[in-house]
């Protein structure tokens, strides 16, 4: 489905400019980017009409949403969501595991005992998602497991290089996500993360979510054969 058909025309009580940014986002985010009939064109007269606004905020957010590399700008030939290639994700992948490893060796230390009972009961709570094949949900939360993780590694800079990764990642989770027997394994992988934070064993939380993030990787690699990056889409764009 084109971006522009999920969007709702702005309230006036918002800052325009802004809020036009945030809407965008959002939706961006939200988008499977990695489906491989994904539509990555995203069409300024389309969105000031489903936004209900002018096309100038539109363009504002737009060279906002390519300053922070989720669009990418062509003159004469249109704005793209920027897709990132197989080697790209394959090589991102490999790098969230390296952050997410240590944020999970970190948070065996500075995580409090209520703060990983907290996680438990998230992870449990959202099990059954995968169970009834609500994978919709159950990706969400999934996303919001290994991000709280990185919070509870109590080092601000190393989420913050993670969050550089985070709408590419969320968008490969969720798509992976629906493919194998991937929702299955990933409950029972982040209890056994969570069994390890909660014994304190760093070296052990460490290794489990480096294991999980990798057999996404492993799972790339081996399934994603015809995925082909931003320049792809844009010469099947009818350019």
């Amino acid at each position: 489905m084109p971006i522009g058909d999920a969007l709702s025309p702005i309230s006036v009580n918002f800052t325009l400019k802004d809020h036009t940014f945030e809407v965008l986002r959002d939706a961006i985010l939200g988008m499977n980017i990695y489906h491989p009939d994904a539509d990555l064109r995203l069409d300024e007269r389309h969105l000031a009409e489903r936004l209900g606004i002018s096309r100038t905020p539109i363009r504002e957010a737009l060279a906002r949403l390519a300053q922070d590399g989720l669009v990418q700008i062509l003159p004469r030939r249109g704005v793209f969501v920027v897709r990132k290639s197989r080697e790209e994700i394959l090589e991102m992948v490999v790098t969230w595991a390296a952050l997410e490893s240590m944020a999970a060796r970190l948070a065996t230390e500075h995580a409090t005992d209520a703060e990983l009972l907290a996680l438990r009961r998230f992870a449990m709570k959202h099990s059954s998602d995968a169970a009834r094949a609500e994978l919709e949900e159950y990706s969400d939360a999934n996303i919001r497991f290994h991000q709280t993780i990185l919070e509870l590694s109590g080092c601000a800079l190393l989420k913050t290089t993670a969050d550089g990764l985070f709408m590419h990642m969320q968008a490969i989770r969720r798509r992976a996500m629906g493919e194998s027997d991937r929702a299955r394994r990933s409950v029972a992988d982040h209890m056994e993360i969570i069994e390890a934070l909660e014994a304190r064993d760093g070296d052990l939380a460490s290794r489990r979510v480096r294991e999980h993030t990798m057999r996404l990787h492993d799972h790339v690699h081996r399934t994603w054969t015809r995925l082909e990056g931003l320049g792809a889409a844009k010469a099947g764009a009818g350019e």
